[in-house]
């Protein structure tokens, strides 16, 4: 639509002293005065060459000119924002989260429950230790599915388990709130599981009657380090079951898995042909 001009009115202050505009009106009947100007300022940078020839057009009591101007000045500058904003939105990538905090640089760290703790603490001891022995079964892993083991998924199922192991750590009973504890609270259930995969394979073994070493094979072998791995975590869950603050169903899941971990290990010696090696005192003399 074309803008139409309504008439005088009188303007306060603009710069120095007083002086008088027409009032202009777009078909949204938006005046155009001394304030569109300013605006106009505001948006092209104040006191650019297009805010002046505004400010002459108003100033000149030439209403039609700026009115017409303006018009045009809006239109081509939202059509430029709107490229510039489509432009943008095809060049601008997603930012990638950084893995580094920086939260830790002084030797502390939060805890489920959001407490700080330093990270000597017997909690980060049991996690540590938790989160060594998932490692060690991937890696166990990958060693017995080259050799077509079909007990994998187990194995993967062990390292979800320790996840939640380590939450019910990282929750110390006597500073967690309900919904903490109800969200990391550890059963039987895995305990019993553990015990049962125990027993069928113990039943495929021939019966254990020396001491044997860690051997049998990549897959044995790397078993056998994780067992060793799980007694430790096991040790350093000990203080935190002994003063409440961890559940004793965690424990002694540890306590059935590196038993689980040493027949397994036996399995897939036996599965593979592999011989273990017999414990044999060495003559010192």
């Amino acid at each position: 639509g074309k803008p139409m001009v309504e008439g005088r009115r009188r303007m306060g202050p603009a710069g120095a002293g007083q002086w008088g505009c027409r009032v202009v009106r777009w078909p949204d009947c938006r005046p155009l005065t001394a304030r569109v100007a300013r605006w106009v300022g505001d948006e092209a940078g104040w006191m650019s060459p297009a805010a002046l020839r505004l400010a002459a057009c108003v100033r000149g009591q030439r209403a039609g000119a700026a009115a017409a101007w303006l018009w045009s000045w809006r239109s081509s500058s939202s059509s430029s924002n709107t490229d510039c904003d489509s432009s943008n939105a095809k060049t601008e990538k997603p930012k990638t989260p950084k893995i580094y905090t920086k939260t830790g640089d002084k030797g502390f760290s939060s805890i489920f429950t959001g407490e700080r703790r330093q990270k000597d603490d017997y909690v980060f001891e049991a996690l540590g230790s938790t989160d060594e022995l998932t490692s060690a079964i991937g890696l166990a892993v990958e060693f017995c599915l080259e050799q077509g083991h079909e007990f994998g998924e187990e194995l993967y199922k062990i390292q979800c388990i320790l996840q939640d192991v380590g939450s019910n750590i990282a929750t110390p009973i006597s500073s967690a709130r309900e919904s903490h504890l109800k969200r990391t609270t550890f059963s039987e259930k895995p305990v019993i599981e553990l015990e049962n995969w125990i027993d069928r394979y113990t039943e495929q073994l021939p019966p254990l009657s020396n001491f044997i070493l860690p051997s049998g094979g990549r897959c044995s072998a790397t078993l056998h380090l994780a067992r060793a791995i799980c007694r430790r975590a096991e040790r350093s869950m000990v203080s935190i079951v002994r003063a409440g603050e961890a559940d004793q169903n965690a424990a002694r899941y540890l306590n059935r898995l590196s038993d689980y971990l040493f027949t397994l290990a036996r399995y897939a010696a036996m599965k593979e042909g592999k011989n273990e090696q017999i414990y044999k005192r060495i003559n010192q003399d």
